[in-house]
């Protein structure tokens, strides 16, 4: 019940944050350099026409008007039309959306299938061999940017080894599989690098905690004590800080989208940049806020399950 209640809380406590999402989304659009009109025109646009696209966008009217329309068409879901591509900004999104959805949970699940073993070893292995191998060469791939880590990915497994393919995504489940690994390996390794540092730290510290000792005094398996006793109190900080690092991997993938040619929401997310399309702009930008802020519910729920101190 009290796990219930706390779910309530968080949902509720979500309606804040999602208003706040549509007023700086509705803000930085607008402060954008250039208009919609004049991208749509073309640089050689006349003033009556640039006029006229600018009062069928409704970018005539004051801001709070503006503001007014937008939340309206959001609430009824309508996002409006992409002024470049001419097709329904809804359309869009839930065709590329689902490509970065799958990139980032591929990374994600990469980075913990890397990061928990890892963890366990460093931290048994304290101060040993085997820990100064792991944290130097995931210091290595922390040090180096996102978008070199996928160029040097791409340049020895896709065109020199040929092993995967240098760009795309697939048409069957498993062909896409196959075409986001390397993206999503680029996104998981500095992930993991973050993770399995933390959760090294946790595993240290719950190791030395006198429930672990008073386990061992009783004589309990030491499969046990590492699954029950260590690894879950160790998982409350890194449940949390992989709830935040959700948020950096969609940023990650809207570079990595670019340097795989990947035909997801982030490259999608330029495009929108560069051709000033702000209602693929303004729809995607809430799309993956929202999706950031669910993250977050999931992690909040997933580390009161873990503690049950905290849903009181």
């Amino acid at each position: 019940m009290p796990l219930f209640s706390f779910i309530i809380r968080r949902i509720l406590q979500m309606i804040p944050t999602v208003i706040f999402i549509l007023i700086v989304t509705f803000v930085l659009v607008r402060l954008l350099p250039g208009d919609p009109a004049s991208a749509m025109l073309g640089d050689r646009a006349l003033d009556a026409d640039v006029e006229r696209i600018n009062r069928q966008l409704g970018l005539d009217q004051p801001l709070p008007v503006q503001f007014l329309y937008y939340v309206e068409r959001i609430v009824t879901g309508d996002l409006g039309n992409s002024i470049g591509l001419k097709v329904s900004v809804m359309s869009l999104i839930l065709q590329r959306l689902p490509v970065t959805l799958m990139l980032t949970l591929m990374s994600a699940v990469i980075a913990l299938a890397l990061a928990v073993p890892l963890a366990f070893v460093a931290a048994l292995k304290r101060e040993q061999l085997p820990d100064s191998i792991i944290r130097g060469t995931f210091q290595v791939g922390l040090s180096m940017p996102v978008f070199y880590v996928g160029i040097v990915l791409l340049t020895v497994f896709a065109a020199q080894l040929k092993l995967f393919p240098v760009g795309g995504y697939g048409d069957s489940f498993g062909d896409r599989l196959y075409h986001l690994f390397l993206p999503a390996l680029t996104l998981a390794l500095s992930f993991a690098a973050v993770l399995m540092r933390n959760l090294r730290a946790s595993i240290i510290g719950v190791m030395s905690a006198e429930y672990v000792d008073f386990a061992t005094a009783k004589g309990l398996r030491s499969r046990v004590i590492l699954i029950r006793h260590i690894l879950r109190n160790a998982l409350i900080s890194t449940v949390t800080l992989f709830g935040l690092q959700i948020g950096s991997l969609f940023g990650g993938a809207v570079i990595t989208e670019t340097v795989f040619a990947v035909p997801g929401a982030g490259r999608l997310l330029i495009d929108s940049i560069y051709g000033r399309d702000y209602p693929v702009l303004q729809g995607l930008t809430i799309a993956l806020a929202i999706l950031v802020s669910l993250t977050f519910l999931v992690t909040d729920i997933v580390q009161a399950w873990l503690d049950p101190r905290i849903a009181r």
